[in-house]
């Protein structure tokens, strides 16, 4: 970029930076010091399983609302329009499947790690497969969301790019590391405040200076960035209301529903009752965050139409666009391009911080303590410690990796998510809701889902035809004649004849689509496969483990036909009769369950499938 075209920080932007900064750090210190501080891994992976709803459901939030969204959201609306905004119709499902479906599951088994649960349905090695798919899934995902805002503020102010990138991973290092994660959660609640106020301080600065309501709504509708419904089928169309409104329920269960990141805050929560109705609160705040961010992409659309800004910016990145007119927006304003600055921050400090602590969580869970069972509570902490330090270096090394990426950081996002988020979505759906799916076919169906989801992805990134660069969004859109209309009709209709076919169809599938096509790909496959290899009984499954899911579609049905067709057996029966009750109040067995009146550890143990042997471990871990 040219240095005179650069916008720069005063002294005030400068201290509200640094102060986002200093307070995420001092609330990691302050959880260090007090309360357990987190001497055992279940205040230190848990937050000891107290938290409350508020708290919990900002930091949902916060966890899904990273720096991509911010700054992809309103550079996808600038570009295309509002179409974009027909995702948040999927948050309904995507949000009430989860409360009443993996919650209830997840929440009464008692589990620390998501993955613990595999390993209750099915066994170890789906337990491992699933634990390191995601893994690979969130250090990806990592190196986006630390690249992303570092990149665009380089591009725009100056800022030394790589000097950003360690700022950030290590503050978020150091306090996930000193604090846990009550840090994580309170940090996260702290820093959404942040990030509402920095996008409302933009957009009404925006509008201000664009020439207010009326004037940005001129330009908008007649630049045609209002976009209609759009009920296209075709899947290969990049966003429609159905690649949206129904591929966008799949993405959003990936992540609130199997998403070790997401279900490691329902699990800390006191009650399952309290993280049911975190679930529900984060609904109105993430269409609130999605209004925001579609808004401000409309107002930068009313300031630039008819201007290329790229021209400036030395780069054609539309998520350094975005920067570069927050900041045009609010020069002159002392402060507040440094608190939209600590908005941005705000959301990728949160987004890596649950990364981290998810991550320390699952290694240790799943990968370590199967095979130290008599490690000390000590040396499991510390190790956890080492473990959030250790992925935060990690984080780091990836966003080397991320400025490779072609695609704008939404879609990378979205996509990633949809190629590895999708198959564990699938590999849970195959346990809780088809009782005679076997482990063989959990680990066939995960496979096969997992290499679909590569060649699809890798293929639409070598067939991507390198298109001319697009004109600037023009203002006003002219009117033709009825010979100018009608030739362009017959270009169109070219246009559509010559759509590729055979595999480079196939490959152009909508990126949105990709996390139901590789969750529905697990389910088939994991299905055949299981009745090729023998499904399981009723008996052999895990008592808990299976949501009735076809048992209440299939309620017209005789007892007896239900009988043979699925598990009827009603959610947690054998586990309890009355409401769980905080973990801290309970005794635990170490299998994932409660120790509950008159069940004892021979019982509990006697409900497990044929060759599962149970880990010893300590009652603050389960």
């Amino acid at each position: 970029m040219d240095p005179s075209n650069q916008k720069h920080f005063t002294v005030v932007d400068y201290v509200i930076f640094a102060v986002l900064l200093t307070a995420s750090m001092a609330i990691g210190l302050y959880y260090a010091l007090s309360g357990g501080r987190q001497r055992t891994t279940q205040e230190f992976l848990m937050a000891d399983r107290s938290m409350r709803c508020l708290p919990v459901s900002l930091s949902l939030i916060a966890s899904f609302q990273s720096a991509v969204a911010i700054i992809g959201v309103p550079g996808e609306i600038y570009t295309h329009g509002t179409q974009y905004w027909f995702i948040g119709c999927s948050y309904i499902l995507g949000l009430l499947i989860p409360a009443h479906v993996f919650i209830p599951v997840l929440y009464r088994l008692r589990v620390s790690s998501a993955y613990q649960y595999l390993e209750l349905r099915f066994n170890k090695a789906v337990r491992i497969c699933g634990t390191l798919t995601f893994i690979c899934q969130m250090v990806i995902y990592m190196g986006v969301c630390v690249y992303t805002p570092a990149f665009a503020l380089n591009a725009v102010t100056g800022f030394e790019l790589w000097g950003t990138v360690l700022a950030t991973g290590l503050v978020c290092t150091l306090y996930t590391t000193m604090g846990g994660l009550k840090a994580v959660i309170w940090t996260d609640v702290f820093q959404t405040v942040v990030m509402f106020a920095g996008q409302l301080a933009v957009i009404v600065v925006g509008v201000q200076r664009t020439g207010g309501v009326s004037e940005v709504w001129r330009k908008v509708w007649e630049g045609n960035r209002i976009s209609g419904l759009d009920l296209n089928p075709d899947p290969t169309e990049r966003h429609t209301f159905w690649t949206l409104g129904v591929g966008g329920i799949f993405l959003m269960l990936s992540l609130y529903g199997v998403n070790q990141a997401q279900v490691q805050r329902y699990l800390s929560s006191r009650t399952e009752k309290e993280a049911v109705r975190s679930c529900y609160m984060v609904f109105p705040s993430l269409q609130l965050a999605l209004a925001l961010s579609c808004v401000m992409g409309l107002v930068m659309f009313a300031r630039y139409c008819g201007e290329d800004p790229s021209d400036k910016l030395g780069t054609s990145s539309r998520d350094a666009m975005v920067i570069y007119f927050v900041m045009d927006m609010l020069q002159g304003l002392p402060g507040l391009p440094g608190l939209f600055v600590a908005c941005l921050f705000s959301a990728a400090l949160s987004t890596i911080s649950s990364a981290f602590n998810s991550l320390a969580t699952v290694t240790m869970e799943d990968l370590i303590k199967p095979h130290f069972p008599a490690m000390s509570e000590s040396r499991a902490t510390l190790l956890s410690k080492a473990l959030a330090m250790s992925y935060g270096l990690l984080c780091l090394a990836m966003a080397y990796l991320t400025h490779l990426m072609g695609d704008s950081v939404l879609q990378v996002a979205l996509k990633i998510f949809g190629m590895v988020g999708g198959p564990i979505l699938g590999v849970f759906s195959l346990g809780m809701f088809f009782p005679w799916a076997n482990s063989t076919g959990a680990v066939a169906g995960l496979g096969t889902g997992l290499a679909v989801a590569f060649w699809v992805g890798i293929g639409s990134i070598f067939t991507r035809s390198s298109g001319v660069r697009p004109l600037p969004p023009d203002c006003t859109t002219i009117l033709l004649s009825d010979n100018t209309t009608t030739a362009i009709l017959t270009a169109l209709s070219n246009v559509t004849l010559s759509r590729p076919s055979g595999l480079k169809r196939f490959y152009s599938l909508s990126y949105m689509w990709y996390s139901a096509f590789n969750c529905f790909t697990v389910i088939l496959i994991g299905l055949i496969i299981s009745f090729l290899t023998g499904p399981m009984k009723e008996e052999d499954v895990t008592p808990g483990t299976i949501y009735p899911l076809l048992g209440k579609l299939l309620c017209f049905l005789p007892e007896h036909l239900k009988k043979k067709l699925c598990c009827v057996t009603p959610l947690g029966q054998t586990l309890s009769s009355h409401q769980m009750q905080p973990a801290q109040h309970k005794e635990s067995n170490g299998l994932g369950f409660q120790q509950e009146d008159g069940l004892s550890q021979e019982e509990t143990e006697s409900f497990l499938p044929d060759g599962h042997t149970p880990s010893v471990e300590h009652e603050t871990t389960v």
